[in-house]
Protein backbone atom coordinates (compact mmCIF):
# COMPACT_ATOMS: atom_id res chain seq x y z
CA UNK A 1 0.00 0.00 0.00
CA UNK A 2 3.35 2.30 0.94
CA UNK A 3 4.39 1.96 -2.25
CA UNK A 4 0.46 2.51 -3.81
CA UNK A 5 0.58 5.75 -1.89
CA UNK A 6 3.68 6.77 -3.85
CA UNK A 7 2.46 6.01 -7.38
CA UNK A 8 -0.66 8.44 -6.43
CA UNK A 9 1.60 11.11 -5.12
CA UNK A 10 3.66 10.89 -8.42
CA UNK A 11 0.93 10.77 -10.54
CA UNK A 12 -0.66 13.82 -8.81
CA UNK A 13 2.50 15.93 -9.00
CA UNK A 14 2.98 15.41 -13.18
CA UNK A 15 -0.25 16.62 -12.88
CA UNK A 16 -0.44 19.57 -10.52
CA UNK A 17 2.87 20.93 -10.91
CA UNK A 18 2.35 21.94 -14.47
CA UNK A 19 -1.17 23.61 -14.35
CA UNK A 20 0.44 25.63 -11.09
CA UNK A 21 3.16 26.40 -12.64
CA UNK A 22 1.36 27.33 -15.90
CA UNK A 23 -1.19 29.45 -13.47
CA UNK A 24 1.84 31.42 -12.18
CA UNK A 25 3.10 32.32 -15.77
CA UNK A 26 -0.34 33.44 -16.45
CA UNK A 27 -0.68 35.44 -13.23
CA UNK A 28 2.94 37.01 -14.00
CA UNK A 29 1.89 38.02 -17.42
CA UNK A 30 -1.13 40.05 -16.73
CA UNK A 31 0.84 41.52 -13.52
CA UNK A 32 3.57 42.37 -16.03
CA UNK A 33 0.93 43.18 -18.70
CA UNK A 34 -0.39 45.43 -16.03
CA UNK A 35 2.44 47.36 -14.84
CA UNK A 36 3.55 48.09 -18.63
CA UNK A 37 0.19 49.40 -19.03
CA UNK A 38 0.99 51.74 -16.35
CA UNK A 39 4.27 52.98 -17.64
CA UNK A 40 2.76 53.92 -20.95
CA UNK A 41 0.03 55.80 -19.58
CA UNK A 42 1.99 57.38 -16.91
CA UNK A 43 4.57 58.06 -20.01
CA UNK A 44 1.69 59.60 -21.76
CA UNK A 45 0.12 62.09 -19.25
CA UNK A 46 3.04 64.31 -19.16
CA UNK A 47 6.13 65.64 -21.67
CA UNK A 48 8.56 65.53 -19.29
CA UNK A 49 11.36 64.49 -21.10
CA UNK A 50 10.93 66.64 -24.19
CA UNK A 51 10.92 69.37 -21.37
CA UNK A 52 14.38 67.33 -20.25
CA UNK A 53 15.70 67.69 -23.65
CA UNK A 54 14.38 71.48 -24.31
CA UNK A 55 17.43 71.96 -20.92
CA UNK A 56 20.28 69.91 -22.52
CA UNK A 57 19.52 71.41 -26.11
CA UNK A 58 19.50 74.74 -24.83
CA UNK A 59 23.15 74.26 -24.16
CA UNK A 60 24.14 73.79 -27.78
CA UNK A 61 26.20 71.83 -29.76
CA UNK A 62 27.88 69.31 -27.20
CA UNK A 63 31.10 67.86 -28.82
CA UNK A 64 33.69 66.12 -26.24
CA UNK A 65 36.50 68.32 -24.75
CA UNK A 66 33.93 71.78 -25.55
CA UNK A 67 32.56 73.97 -22.56
CA UNK A 68 28.67 72.85 -23.64
CA UNK A 69 29.95 69.05 -23.23
CA UNK A 70 31.04 70.03 -19.40
CA UNK A 71 27.98 72.11 -18.85
CA UNK A 72 25.92 68.89 -19.92
CA UNK A 73 27.75 66.38 -17.22
CA UNK A 74 26.96 69.30 -14.79
CA UNK A 75 23.14 70.12 -16.13
CA UNK A 76 22.55 66.46 -15.62
CA UNK A 77 23.89 65.77 -12.94
CA UNK A 78 21.31 68.23 -11.44
CA UNK A 79 18.73 66.60 -12.91
CA UNK A 80 19.34 63.17 -11.00
CA UNK A 81 19.72 65.25 -7.91
CA UNK A 82 16.43 67.41 -8.69
CA UNK A 83 14.44 63.73 -9.67
CA UNK A 84 15.95 62.51 -5.92
CA UNK A 85 17.33 60.00 -7.95
CA UNK A 86 20.06 57.72 -5.56
CA UNK A 87 24.31 57.51 -5.90
CA UNK A 88 24.15 60.52 -8.20
CA UNK A 89 27.62 60.72 -8.89
CA UNK A 90 30.73 61.83 -11.67
CA UNK A 91 32.30 59.69 -13.35
CA UNK A 92 35.70 61.06 -13.88
CA UNK A 93 37.39 60.95 -17.94
CA UNK A 94 39.88 62.46 -20.17
CA UNK A 95 38.38 63.30 -23.86
CA UNK A 96 39.53 64.04 -27.15
CA UNK A 97 39.41 67.87 -27.91
CA UNK A 98 38.89 68.46 -31.93
CA UNK A 99 37.63 71.94 -32.71
CA UNK A 100 36.31 72.47 -36.47
CA UNK A 101 37.57 76.36 -37.12
CA UNK A 102 36.00 79.03 -38.49
CA UNK A 103 36.72 77.68 -42.42
CA UNK A 104 35.40 75.81 -44.30
CA UNK A 105 35.46 75.92 -48.14
CA UNK A 106 35.18 74.32 -51.43
CA UNK A 107 35.05 75.67 -54.79
CA UNK A 108 34.53 74.21 -58.32
CA UNK A 109 37.43 76.66 -60.28
CA UNK A 110 37.21 76.09 -63.47
CA UNK A 111 33.92 74.11 -65.05
CA UNK A 112 33.87 74.98 -68.68
CA UNK A 113 29.96 74.07 -67.77
CA UNK A 114 29.23 76.52 -65.12
CA UNK A 115 32.72 78.26 -64.15
CA UNK A 116 32.83 78.87 -60.44
CA UNK A 117 30.67 77.17 -58.35
CA UNK A 118 30.76 77.23 -54.83
CA UNK A 119 30.19 73.77 -52.41
CA UNK A 120 28.42 73.18 -49.25
CA UNK A 121 30.78 71.10 -47.33
CA UNK A 122 31.69 70.68 -43.79
CA UNK A 123 34.86 69.00 -42.08
CA UNK A 124 34.70 65.67 -41.35
CA UNK A 125 35.55 64.95 -37.45
CA UNK A 126 39.10 64.36 -36.46
CA UNK A 127 40.63 65.52 -39.82
CA UNK A 128 43.52 67.98 -39.90
CA UNK A 129 43.36 71.29 -41.58
CA UNK A 130 44.39 72.09 -44.98
CA UNK A 131 47.54 73.88 -45.74
CA UNK A 132 47.08 77.43 -45.00
CA UNK A 133 46.06 79.00 -48.36
CA UNK A 134 43.98 75.96 -48.85
CA UNK A 135 44.80 73.46 -51.40
CA UNK A 136 43.50 73.29 -55.28
CA UNK A 137 43.75 69.78 -57.10
CA UNK A 138 41.71 68.20 -59.93
CA UNK A 139 39.13 65.77 -58.12
CA UNK A 140 38.30 62.49 -59.42
CA UNK A 141 35.02 60.10 -58.58
CA UNK A 142 35.13 56.90 -57.27
CA UNK A 143 31.58 54.84 -55.38
CA UNK A 144 34.14 52.12 -54.20
CA UNK A 145 37.47 51.71 -52.66
CA UNK A 146 38.52 48.68 -55.50
CA UNK A 147 37.47 51.42 -57.97
CA UNK A 148 40.19 54.12 -56.01
CA UNK A 149 42.66 51.13 -56.36
CA UNK A 150 42.09 50.30 -59.81
CA UNK A 151 43.17 54.24 -60.66
CA UNK A 152 46.29 53.33 -59.07
CA UNK A 153 48.82 55.96 -59.83
CA UNK A 154 46.34 58.23 -61.85
CA UNK A 155 44.98 59.44 -58.61
CA UNK A 156 48.28 60.60 -56.78
CA UNK A 157 47.73 64.40 -55.97
CA UNK A 158 43.97 64.30 -56.73
CA UNK A 159 41.54 65.46 -54.37
CA UNK A 160 39.27 61.50 -54.22
CA UNK A 161 35.48 62.35 -54.30
CA UNK A 162 33.88 59.57 -52.80
CA UNK A 163 29.96 59.14 -54.08
CA UNK A 164 28.46 55.79 -53.08
CA UNK A 165 24.86 56.42 -52.07
CA UNK A 166 22.73 54.84 -49.19
CA UNK A 167 21.21 51.81 -51.05
CA UNK A 168 17.53 52.95 -51.32
CA UNK A 169 16.13 49.83 -51.18
CA UNK A 170 17.24 48.73 -47.87
CA UNK A 171 14.21 48.89 -46.02
CA UNK A 172 16.06 49.81 -42.24
CA UNK A 173 18.33 53.14 -43.39
CA UNK A 174 20.81 52.00 -40.77
CA UNK A 175 21.64 48.96 -43.22
CA UNK A 176 21.75 51.89 -45.83
CA UNK A 177 23.80 53.81 -43.63
CA UNK A 178 26.41 50.69 -42.63
CA UNK A 179 26.45 50.11 -46.83
CA UNK A 180 28.15 53.84 -47.15
CA UNK A 181 29.98 54.92 -44.05
CA UNK A 182 33.17 53.01 -44.70
CA UNK A 183 34.00 55.79 -47.09
CA UNK A 184 33.44 58.66 -43.94
CA UNK A 185 35.16 56.02 -41.58
CA UNK A 186 38.65 54.87 -43.66
CA UNK A 187 38.14 57.67 -47.08
CA UNK A 188 41.00 59.43 -45.93
CA UNK A 189 43.60 56.23 -45.46
CA UNK A 190 42.84 55.09 -48.77
CA UNK A 191 42.83 58.11 -50.68
CA UNK A 192 45.89 58.97 -48.98
CA UNK A 193 47.65 55.18 -50.20
CA UNK A 194 46.85 55.86 -53.79
CA UNK A 195 48.26 59.46 -53.16
CA UNK A 196 45.02 61.90 -53.24
CA UNK A 197 45.64 65.03 -51.76
CA UNK A 198 42.27 65.14 -49.80
CA UNK A 199 39.31 62.95 -49.31
CA UNK A 200 35.48 64.70 -49.87
CA UNK A 201 33.05 62.32 -49.04
CA UNK A 202 29.06 62.25 -50.07
CA UNK A 203 26.97 62.69 -46.71
CA UNK A 204 25.59 60.10 -45.04
CA UNK A 205 22.16 60.32 -45.67
CA UNK A 206 19.62 59.00 -47.85
CA UNK A 207 17.54 62.46 -48.40
CA UNK A 208 19.25 65.17 -50.53
CA UNK A 209 19.74 68.03 -48.86
CA UNK A 210 22.13 71.23 -48.65
CA UNK A 211 23.39 70.26 -45.41
CA UNK A 212 26.67 68.78 -44.43
CA UNK A 213 26.63 65.97 -42.72
CA UNK A 214 29.65 65.55 -40.06
CA UNK A 215 31.04 62.65 -38.16
CA UNK A 216 34.25 60.20 -37.18
CA UNK A 217 36.87 59.71 -39.59
CA UNK A 218 39.56 57.75 -38.73
CA UNK A 219 43.94 57.76 -39.85
CA UNK A 220 46.48 55.37 -39.44
CA UNK A 221 49.94 55.32 -38.67
CA UNK A 222 51.53 54.30 -41.22
CA UNK A 223 49.32 56.46 -43.75
CA UNK A 224 50.08 60.06 -44.45
CA UNK A 225 47.18 61.93 -42.92
CA UNK A 226 45.12 64.19 -45.44
CA UNK A 227 42.39 65.92 -45.04
CA UNK A 228 38.59 65.34 -45.12
CA UNK A 229 35.20 66.87 -45.51
CA UNK A 230 31.97 66.37 -46.29
CA UNK A 231 29.76 67.82 -48.77
CA UNK A 232 26.07 67.92 -48.82
CA UNK A 233 24.10 65.38 -51.20
CA UNK A 234 22.63 68.07 -53.48
CA UNK A 235 25.99 69.56 -53.95
CA UNK A 236 27.51 65.54 -54.56
CA UNK A 237 24.75 65.08 -57.04
CA UNK A 238 25.87 68.87 -58.99
CA UNK A 239 29.94 67.73 -58.31
CA UNK A 240 28.97 63.92 -59.64
CA UNK A 241 27.23 65.60 -63.02
CA UNK A 242 29.89 68.54 -63.60
CA UNK A 243 32.57 65.55 -63.14
CA UNK A 244 30.51 63.22 -65.80
CA UNK A 245 30.05 66.36 -68.57
CA UNK A 246 33.75 68.86 -67.78
CA UNK A 247 35.48 65.48 -67.45
CA UNK A 248 38.57 67.62 -65.94
CA UNK A 249 37.62 69.61 -63.11
CA UNK A 250 39.74 71.42 -60.13
CA UNK A 251 38.25 72.07 -57.08
CA UNK A 252 40.01 74.07 -53.83
CA UNK A 253 39.53 73.02 -50.49
CA UNK A 254 40.15 74.92 -47.10
CA UNK A 255 39.72 73.72 -43.47
CA UNK A 256 40.73 75.09 -40.20
CA UNK A 257 40.39 72.43 -37.54
CA UNK A 258 42.93 71.56 -35.17
CA UNK A 259 43.14 69.05 -32.53
CA UNK A 260 43.38 70.30 -29.28
CA UNK A 261 44.94 67.93 -25.86
CA UNK A 262 43.03 65.67 -24.37
CA UNK A 263 40.38 67.25 -22.16
CA UNK A 264 38.64 66.13 -18.80
CA UNK A 265 35.02 64.95 -18.55
CA UNK A 266 32.60 62.74 -17.19
CA UNK A 267 30.00 60.18 -17.53
CA UNK A 268 26.85 60.77 -14.94
CA UNK A 269 25.33 58.30 -13.44
CA UNK A 270 22.14 58.21 -10.93
CA UNK A 271 20.24 55.18 -10.18
CA UNK A 272 17.04 53.63 -8.07
CA UNK A 273 18.31 50.83 -5.96
CA UNK A 274 17.04 47.43 -6.45
CA UNK A 275 14.69 45.82 -3.63
CA UNK A 276 16.29 42.63 -3.47
CA UNK A 277 19.37 42.80 -4.85
CA UNK A 278 20.84 46.29 -5.04
CA UNK A 279 24.64 44.84 -6.31
CA UNK A 280 22.92 43.50 -9.65
CA UNK A 281 22.63 46.60 -12.09
CA UNK A 282 21.01 47.13 -15.20
CA UNK A 283 22.05 49.94 -17.32
CA UNK A 284 19.92 52.30 -19.10
CA UNK A 285 22.09 54.78 -21.30
CA UNK A 286 22.65 57.19 -24.04
CA UNK A 287 25.86 59.41 -24.66
CA UNK A 288 25.54 63.28 -23.64
CA UNK A 289 28.07 64.87 -26.73
CA UNK A 290 26.76 65.54 -29.63
CA UNK A 291 28.65 66.86 -32.96
CA UNK A 292 28.93 70.55 -33.23
CA UNK A 293 26.51 70.50 -36.09
CA UNK A 294 22.56 71.09 -34.95
CA UNK A 295 22.35 70.73 -31.22
CA UNK A 296 22.27 66.98 -31.30
CA UNK A 297 18.56 66.65 -30.60
CA UNK A 298 18.00 63.09 -31.87
CA UNK A 299 21.54 61.99 -31.61
CA UNK A 300 22.02 61.41 -28.85
CA UNK A 301 20.35 63.82 -26.69
CA UNK A 302 16.68 62.04 -26.91
CA UNK A 303 18.40 58.96 -25.46
CA UNK A 304 20.11 60.68 -22.39
CA UNK A 305 16.50 61.62 -21.35
CA UNK A 306 15.00 58.75 -22.30
CA UNK A 307 17.29 57.02 -19.72
CA UNK A 308 15.99 59.46 -17.41
CA UNK A 309 12.76 59.52 -18.08
CA UNK A 310 12.71 55.89 -17.42
CA UNK A 311 13.97 55.80 -14.20
CA UNK A 312 11.88 58.69 -13.19
CA UNK A 313 8.40 56.94 -14.40
CA UNK A 314 9.78 53.74 -12.39
CA UNK A 315 10.15 55.93 -9.31
CA UNK A 316 6.98 58.02 -10.02
CA UNK A 317 4.70 54.90 -10.00
CA UNK A 318 6.53 53.84 -6.67
CA UNK A 319 7.45 50.58 -8.49
CA UNK A 320 10.47 48.89 -6.54
CA UNK A 321 12.18 46.70 -9.21
CA UNK A 322 14.48 43.80 -7.37
CA UNK A 323 17.59 45.10 -9.15
CA UNK A 324 19.11 48.56 -9.45
CA UNK A 325 17.96 50.55 -12.50
CA UNK A 326 21.24 52.82 -13.45
CA UNK A 327 20.82 55.40 -15.87
CA UNK A 328 24.17 56.59 -17.14
CA UNK A 329 24.53 59.42 -19.84
CA UNK A 330 28.40 58.22 -21.67
CA UNK A 331 30.35 60.88 -22.71
CA UNK A 332 32.45 60.59 -26.10
CA UNK A 333 30.66 58.27 -28.09
CA UNK A 334 31.20 59.76 -31.40
CA UNK A 335 34.74 60.55 -31.42
CA UNK A 336 36.24 58.05 -29.25
CA UNK A 337 33.90 55.78 -26.93
CA UNK A 338 35.68 56.68 -24.00
CA UNK A 339 32.81 57.02 -21.57
CA UNK A 340 31.85 53.61 -22.57
CA UNK A 341 35.31 52.07 -22.03
CA UNK A 342 35.46 53.89 -18.50
CA UNK A 343 32.34 53.23 -17.58
CA UNK A 344 33.24 49.00 -17.86
CA UNK A 345 36.86 49.18 -16.85
CA UNK A 346 35.65 50.42 -13.58
CA UNK A 347 32.84 48.03 -13.42
CA UNK A 348 35.78 44.76 -14.02
CA UNK A 349 37.74 46.69 -11.57
CA UNK A 350 35.16 46.86 -8.39
CA UNK A 351 33.26 43.86 -9.69
CA UNK A 352 30.04 44.72 -10.60
CA UNK A 353 27.65 42.90 -11.55
CA UNK A 354 25.61 43.80 -14.73
CA UNK A 355 22.65 41.93 -15.22
CA UNK A 356 21.96 43.70 -18.70
CA UNK A 357 22.69 46.72 -20.34
CA UNK A 358 20.29 48.81 -22.66
CA UNK A 359 20.93 51.84 -24.78
CA UNK A 360 18.65 53.95 -26.71
CA UNK A 361 20.66 55.85 -29.86
CA UNK A 362 18.71 55.69 -32.73
CA UNK A 363 16.68 58.76 -32.36
CA UNK A 364 13.47 60.17 -30.11
CA UNK A 365 11.22 58.49 -32.83
CA UNK A 366 8.43 55.93 -32.26
CA UNK A 367 9.99 52.65 -30.70
CA UNK A 368 9.26 49.31 -32.86
CA UNK A 369 11.40 47.51 -29.84
CA UNK A 370 14.56 46.15 -29.16
CA UNK A 371 17.96 44.40 -30.78
CA UNK A 372 19.45 42.01 -28.57
CA UNK A 373 22.51 41.05 -28.19
CA UNK A 374 23.51 37.86 -25.50
CA UNK A 375 23.29 33.87 -25.12
CA UNK A 376 20.52 32.28 -26.05
CA UNK A 377 19.02 31.95 -22.42
CA UNK A 378 18.71 36.06 -22.16
CA UNK A 379 17.10 35.96 -25.77
CA UNK A 380 14.53 33.66 -25.47
CA UNK A 381 12.94 35.44 -21.95
CA UNK A 382 13.44 38.77 -23.76
CA UNK A 383 11.33 37.17 -26.83
CA UNK A 384 9.24 35.71 -24.28
CA UNK A 385 7.94 39.35 -23.83
CA UNK A 386 7.05 40.41 -27.55
CA UNK A 387 3.06 40.74 -26.37
CA UNK A 388 3.64 43.23 -23.48
CA UNK A 389 4.93 45.72 -25.93
CA UNK A 390 2.14 44.84 -28.68
CA UNK A 391 -0.02 47.98 -27.11
CA UNK A 392 2.44 50.58 -28.06
CA UNK A 393 3.57 49.05 -31.08
CA UNK A 394 6.86 47.82 -29.92
CA UNK A 395 6.85 43.97 -30.46
CA UNK A 396 9.87 43.63 -32.92
CA UNK A 397 12.78 41.90 -30.97
CA UNK A 398 15.76 40.71 -33.10
CA UNK A 399 18.76 39.45 -32.80
CA UNK A 400 21.47 42.42 -33.63
CA UNK A 401 23.63 44.81 -32.52
CA UNK A 402 22.60 46.97 -29.02
CA UNK A 403 24.97 50.07 -28.73
CA UNK A 404 28.06 51.28 -29.04
CA UNK A 405 28.21 53.07 -25.53
CA UNK A 406 27.44 49.58 -23.96
CA UNK A 407 29.36 47.22 -26.67
CA UNK A 408 32.53 46.96 -23.87
CA UNK A 409 30.13 45.57 -21.60
CA UNK A 410 28.66 43.01 -23.83
CA UNK A 411 32.22 42.03 -25.24
CA UNK A 412 32.51 41.02 -21.14
CA UNK A 413 29.70 39.33 -21.77
CA UNK A 414 26.74 41.39 -20.18
CA UNK A 415 23.55 40.87 -22.19
CA UNK A 416 22.42 44.24 -24.71
CA UNK A 417 19.65 45.78 -25.96
CA UNK A 418 19.10 48.34 -28.12
CA UNK A 419 15.80 50.49 -28.44
CA UNK A 420 15.03 50.30 -32.12
CA UNK A 421 12.83 53.11 -33.08
CA UNK A 422 10.90 54.22 -36.53
CA UNK A 423 14.68 54.56 -38.21
CA UNK A 424 13.34 56.73 -41.36
CA UNK A 425 13.93 60.09 -40.87
CA UNK A 426 16.46 59.50 -38.69
CA UNK A 427 19.52 60.40 -40.89
CA UNK A 428 17.69 63.44 -42.69
CA UNK A 429 19.12 64.95 -39.47
CA UNK A 430 21.85 62.59 -38.20
CA UNK A 431 25.44 64.79 -37.51
CA UNK A 432 24.04 67.83 -39.21
CA UNK A 433 22.60 71.38 -38.94
CA UNK A 434 19.11 69.62 -38.89
CA UNK A 435 18.90 68.11 -35.56
CA UNK A 436 17.22 70.21 -33.28
CA UNK A 437 14.92 69.72 -30.85
CA UNK A 438 11.78 70.95 -33.56
CA UNK A 439 12.29 67.66 -35.29
CA UNK A 440 11.61 65.21 -32.29
CA UNK A 441 7.81 64.93 -31.20
CA UNK A 442 7.18 64.41 -27.53
CA UNK A 443 4.77 61.92 -27.42
CA UNK A 444 7.43 59.92 -29.62
CA UNK A 445 9.97 60.74 -26.83
CA UNK A 446 8.09 59.55 -24.11
CA UNK A 447 6.95 56.01 -25.72
CA UNK A 448 10.49 55.17 -26.16
CA UNK A 449 11.27 55.80 -22.31
CA UNK A 450 8.49 53.95 -21.50
CA UNK A 451 9.70 51.15 -23.75
CA UNK A 452 13.14 51.12 -21.85
CA UNK A 453 11.48 51.38 -18.64
CA UNK A 454 9.35 48.38 -19.02
CA UNK A 455 12.25 46.43 -20.13
CA UNK A 456 14.41 47.13 -17.87
CA UNK A 457 11.71 46.50 -15.66
CA UNK A 458 11.13 43.07 -16.90
CA UNK A 459 14.68 42.11 -16.85
CA UNK A 460 15.24 43.36 -13.21
CA UNK A 461 11.94 41.12 -12.01
CA UNK A 462 13.14 38.19 -14.03
CA UNK A 463 16.68 37.67 -15.15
Amino acid sequence: MRGDYKRMFFVMAIVVLPATLQAQNTANEKFYQHTADKIIQAALRTDHAYQLLREVTALGPRLSGSPQAAAAVELTRQMMERLQFANVRLQPLMVPNWVRGPIEEAAILNSPSHGYVALTICALGGSIATPEMGLVAEVIEVKSFEELRALGKKAASKIIFFNRPFDPAQFETFAGYGGAVNQRGSGAIEAAKVGGMAALVRSMTPGLDDFPHTGGMRYAEDVAKIPAAAISTLDAELLSKIIAHDKSVNLRLKLTCQTLPDAPSANVLGEILGSEKPDEVIVLGGHLDSWDKGTGAHDDGAGCVQSIEAVRLLKTLDLKPKRTIRAVMFMNEENGLRGGIEYAREAREKNVKHVAAIESDRGGFAPRGFSVEGDSLAWQKIISWRSIFESMGAERITRGGSGADISVLVRDGVPGLGLVPESQRYFDYHHSDNDTIDKVNPRELQLGAAAMAIMAYLISEEF
